[in-house]
């Protein structure tokens, strides 16, 4: 029974555990495709101009630099607001179960009763938790936050500049490693393939179609490197 109870009790924390690694998964799997993206239409712009290594290896290393500091400040801003935030509501509702809590215990019940559980039940359940740990009780079934898993903001920010700079190498190293006849139609379909397959896998973590993810993240791609393969071509042709 005591077994019975241990496995029960850990279930929710292993559930917690997926769902933190499918969202970080899923955050590599979009940054990534950020960095080929981008990367891919700077790199083919800049070879419409120019056929030189010196400019491609100039712009793309740039593109992968700015990339990658812009999506972790942009990750570290995000997540850190989003965590302040978390402590916040945290915080007070702390102060709230240190001053009342009788009164927090009767708001957990009519929680508990509001989500099925019959009156008795839920008063019940609402005061064995309390006895047990309040704060985390209240934390989960109120604000929905885990007050042992808050997200660090360095870590996000590490995770997203990783995943932008492993994705925009893909089109870098294809535009300079490729002859120069036929980098750009390679470049192309390389780049394609590889949106094809981070479309297939981050509608497959999501749960989603992945024919509809598939098709709109390449044509998507495909039309962004197009227009400014066009603009390169046209600025470098006038200048």
């Amino acid at each position: 029974m005591s077994d019975a109870r241990q496995d029960l009790a850990g279930e929710p924390h292993d559930r917690a555990g997926t769902a933190a690694r499918l969202n970080w998964l899923r955050a590599g799997v979009l940054g990534a495709n950020d960095g080929i993206v981008s990367t891919a239409g700077l790199v083919i712009g800049v070879a419409g101009a120019t056929s030189a290594n010196g400019p491609l290896l100039t712009a793309g290393v740039a593109g992968l630099v700015a990339g990658a500091v812009s999506m972790a400040l942009g990750e570290y801003v995000s997540v850190s607001s989003s965590r302040d935030s978390e402590r916040s509501l945290l915080d007070r509702k702390r102060r709230a179960i240190a001053t009342s809590p009788q009164a927090e215990c009767r708001e957990l019940a009519q929680i508990y009763q509001a989500k099925g559980l019959s009156a008795d039940t839920a008063w019940r359940a609402a005061r064995e938790l309390t006895t047990n740990d309040a704060f985390a009780a209240h934390a989960d079934a109120e604000l929905g936050i885990d007050p042992h898993a808050l997200v660090s903001p360095w870590n996000a920010a590490a995770a997203s500049a990783l995943s932008f700079s492993l994705g925009a190498l893909l089109p870098l190293a294809s535009i300079l490693l490729l002859p120069p006849a036929i980098r750009i139609w390679a470049t192309f379909v390389v780049v394609l393939l590889a949106l094809a397959l981070a479309g297939a896998l981050g509608a497959t973590i999501g749960g989603a179609g992945r024919t509809r993810a598939v098709i709109r993240i390449v044509v998507g791609g495909g039309a962004g490197m197009a227009f400014t393969y066009l603009i390169g071509s046209l600025l470098g042709t006038t200048l």
